[in-house]
């Protein structure tokens, strides 16, 4: 069993857990895992019925967590299912059943089981698309979804290894047709990043090195951003000078922007890049502007967010203005 995760599971003993399960090598691995170190988790599993062997990998995934002794939990995602964006829609289902029935039931932790090769999977195809320093990042160790913390406790270990227990212990895992088709930029990066250590000598531990370094700068930014945030926003309402953003570095400037319309506009993500840099571009003026469900509004140096729908007036009727605090201490 790999050392990194049992230290890194060390911060969840005792608790109560749930993980998901697809029947997958990574997921499989994870829950007998979990098992082996006494944790008190529960299984969930979410039929898409999307796939032929849909009904069979559900079945074996309750039979290994009898003889686990483990609980199981299924959910059917059943009705019309979207001819377009489906991927995606059976995601958010499949955390929509996940994070309610952690809710109903008290748990506050939900296990995933993104491993080694998808985060650095991830760190290519976003460096594919000249992400910045919170695309090259990849994926945290920990976030959260609808209130639920989302936990992966394999970001450092490869899936070789979790493949290399199944097969070694005698343990049954799915392989989902998906992740050998060349049509998915992931599978093709997958099929041929052997050749980055091969050809060039850049080794997935270094890859994992840069992603740690580079988180731990998006972890300092992201830092400094909510002490920013919290001093220009109160009950889902944010007021400031000009200056406040645009002083700020360019980067800084958009994740700030960002961060400010997903706190107050209640979306799962923040707008994208270029969406943010088009509102940037828009608020250098008078104007007023919609997104992320907010409305931005900028009246001569002063600008106002609040959630779409809502009054756009800049009287504050208690209590001084807190942008004037927020930029008094800039």
């Amino acid at each position: 069993m790999n050392q990194n995760f049992l230290d890194f599971m060390q911060n969840y003993k005792g608790q109560r857990l749930a993980v998901a399960v697809s029947g997958g090598v990574d997921s499989v691995c994870l829950l007998c895992w979990l098992a082996k170190i006494g944790a008190d988790v529960v299984c969930l599993h979410v039929n898409h019925g999307l796939r032929a062997n849909a009904t069979i990998e559900t079945k074996y995934v309750c039979d290994l967590c009898k003889r686990l002794k483990l609980q199981c939990k299924i959910f059917y995602w059943e009705g019309e299912k979207p001819s377009s964006g489906l991927e995606a829609a059976a995601r958010d289902a499949r955390y929509k059943f996940m994070t309610d029935f952690c809710h109903e039931n008290g748990i506050e932790v939900l296990l995933t089981a993104h491993q080694a090769d998808d985060q650095i999977e991830t760190f290519l195809m976003n460096l594919g698309r000249g992400s910045g320093l919170y695309g090259l990042a990849a994926m945290r160790s920990v976030t959260y979804r609808d209130g639920v913390k989302i936990v992966r406790p394999l970001l450092y270990v490869p899936r070789e290894e979790l493949k290399q227990y199944c097969d070694d212990n005698g343990i049954k895992y799915f392989m989902d047709e998906m992740n050998e088709d060349p049509h998915y930029t992931r599978v093709r990066i997958r099929q041929n990043r052997r050749l980055l250590s091969e050809k060039l000598g850049i080794s997935d531990n270094r890859i994992l090195l840069a992603i740690q370094n580079l988180g731990r700068v998006r972890d300092a930014l992201d830092e400094k951003i909510a002490e920013m945030v919290s001093n220009v926003t109160d009950n889902r309402r944010a007021i400031f000078l000009d200056s406040f953003l645009f002083d700020q570095a360019p980067d800084i400037r958009l994740k700030l922007l960002g961060t400010l319309i997903q706190k107050i506009g209640g979306d799962e993500y923040q707008p994208r890049l270029n969406s943010l840099s088009n509102a940037l571009d828009k608020l250098q003026h008078d104007c007023k502007i919609t997104l992320g469900h907010c409305t931005l509004r900028r009246l001569g140096q002063k600008i106002l967010i609040v959630p779409e729908g809502a009054k756009t007036s800049f009287r504050i009727r208690h209590g001084k203005p807190k942008f004037e605090k927020a930029n008094k201490e800039k």
